[in-house]
Formats: C-alpha cells, sequence, structure tokens
C-alpha cells in the first residue's frame, strides 16, 4: 500500500518559520516528482513548489518564490519543505504529491498525502 505522510505542521506567529516533511512508503519514489499543494477553507487547491526526481528542476508558485524552500532526500525517500518568513494567507492544509514528472498542475500527481494544517497567526 502506497501512502505518504506529511508532518510538521503547527501553529506559528508570522514571520516564524515550518519545515514540513512527507515521508513515502509502499514504494520508492526517487524516480518521481514530488510536489506540494494547499488549501485553504474555501478555496480550491493550489500548488506550492516541485522538485524533479534528480533535483535539478524546482517550480515555486509566486507567492511563496524566496520564502519557500522544496528540497528531497531519495535515500529517505521523504521530501521537504521549508518555509520562512510565514504569513497568515499561508494558513491552509498543506499536501505533498508524487507523480511522473513536474507540473504545477494539481491533475499531474497520481498519490497524495493526508495533508498537514498550518496556521500562521497575525
Amino acid at each position: 500500500q502506497v501512502q505518504l505522510v506529511e508532518s510538521g505542521g503547527g501553529l506559528v506567529q508570522a514571520g516564524g518559520s515550518l519545515t514540513l516533511s512527507c515521508a513515502a512508503s509502499g514504494r520508492t519514489f526517487s524516480k518521481n516528482a514530488l510536489a506540494w499543494f494547499r488549501q485553504a477553507p474555501g478555496k480550491e487547491r493550489d500548488f506550492v513548489a516541485t522538485i524533479s526526481w534528480s533535483g535539478s528542476i524546482i517550480y515555486y508558485a509566486d507567492s511563496v518564490q524566496g520564502r519557500y524552500t522544496i528540497s528531497r532526500d531519495n535515500a529517505k525517500n521523504t521530501v521537504y519543505l521549508q518555509m520562512n518568513s510565514l504569513k497568515p494567507e499561508d494558513t491552509a492544509v498543506y499536501y505533498c504529491a508524487a507523480g511522473h514528472g513536474v507540473t504545477t498542475n494539481a491533475n499531474g500527481y497520481d498519490y497524495w498525502g493526508q495533508g498537514t494544517q498550518v496556521t500562521v497567526s497575525s
């Protein structure tokens, strides 16, 4: 059974930092693109960041560029999202996803985690 399990979410004040982790089990994702999306209450799921299997290709949403850093450790089958200078508008459930290729489109990802809540207070 393939599972993606996110962790690291929580409550933080504006300007603070959090690091999310997503551990995969059930199969290796070393040849898959891995990504983070987020969904705020009443809104659609939005792209945040994605990284190719080698780490050589990385894309960020404009809203997080310069504040977030995505990385991966293929030996640990894990993807990370370092989030700095957090803003209240970053509040959302954050999901990790795995797919065949690097894309900002959620439809391009076949496997999804259950999500972890990030709340940024003002």
